[in-house]
């Protein structure tokens, strides 16, 4: 061989030789490990409940303790040690509005003090009025039993009509909605569903009326025998519609879900 093709040879075989070293090298060493450290959020005491509140129950001290909550997720609404030190001791005695789950952040507008009076006169918003009505225990005017507190509803009249019954010679019987769209406070003494229950008896339902509303179911219910139909959520939640219906008396006009008797209109 000659010794230029000798020399080449060998440059070419040293330098496969240190690329092989090189790859080798490099290919054991372990890649460098990056170290992460996190910052631990700020963390607050809220006040929350210690344990499941139903509507209506009066507040001890047990019913209440601090827990440590995020400070960037602090609840809005929501009782914190830093704001409010003392609200523990603040809101013993007070009426639960509305339901709280355990450890669910106690808020004041989810709560009413009663001042020493009743549950149901602390609860009516101002300018209401709360009356009781007679209810079949079987469902019969109540939906079948499946109206429940908070729901809402209308109020059907069902009496005899005497001028139709004298013409007719038979017993003619009238149903006409005196109120719509009015809420449930209570059947019977129930304010809510209780265990779960679906299914609420009593022999009265406790409506909230306006003082004219009142006047009106009250005198309704001497003059004959009232029935609750039950409203649909999407419904209740709309304004009550103006219903106009035409009897030989007049108008029976139910606005805002009040019953008022307009003049019969000329001919």
């Amino acid at each position: 061989m000659k010794p230029a093709r000798l020399v080449v040879l060998v440059s070419a075989l040293g330098a496969a030789g240190v690329a092989a070293m090189l790859m080798m090298r490099s290919g054991g060493e372990a890649p460098p490990t990056i170290v992460q450290t996190q910052v631990p959020s700020k963390s607050i005491e809220v006040l929350v409940a210690a344990a499941d509140l139903p509507i209506g129950q009066v507040l001890k001290a047990t019913d209440l303790r601090w827990q440590p909550w995020p400070a960037d997720l602090a609840p809005q609404g929501g009782l914190t040690r830093d704001t409010s030190p003392n609200a523990g001791e603040e809101l013993v005695g007070s009426l639960v509005r509305n339901s709280f789950l355990g450890g669910e952040p106690m808020r004041r507008e989810k709560l009413v003090r009663a001042d020493g009076s009743g549950f149901m006169s602390a609860i009516l918003p101002s300018g209401m009025r709360a009356l009781a009505i007679s209810i079949d225990t079987r469902g019969a005017t109540s939906a079948g039993g499946f109206i429940l507190p908070n729901d809402r509803v209308d109020v059907l009249r069902i009496s005899r009509d005497d001028e139709a019954s004298k013409a007719g010679g038979a017993d003619v019987q009238v149903a006409e909605a005196i109120l719509t769209n009015v809420r449930v406070l209570a059947i019977g003494q129930n304010v809510q569903e209780k265990n779960g229950e679906k299914v609420v008896t009593g022999e009265t339902a406790t409506l909230e009326l306006t003082p004219s509303q009142v006047e009106t179911l009250a005198l309704a219910q001497r003059v004959g025998q009232l029935s609750l139909a039950l409203r649909s959520l999407a419904d209740a939640k709309q304004a009550a519609p103006v219903r106009e219906e035409r009897t030989d008396a007049g108008v029976m006009v139910i606005r805002a879900g009040v019953a008022r008797s307009a003049p019969k209109p000329q001919r």
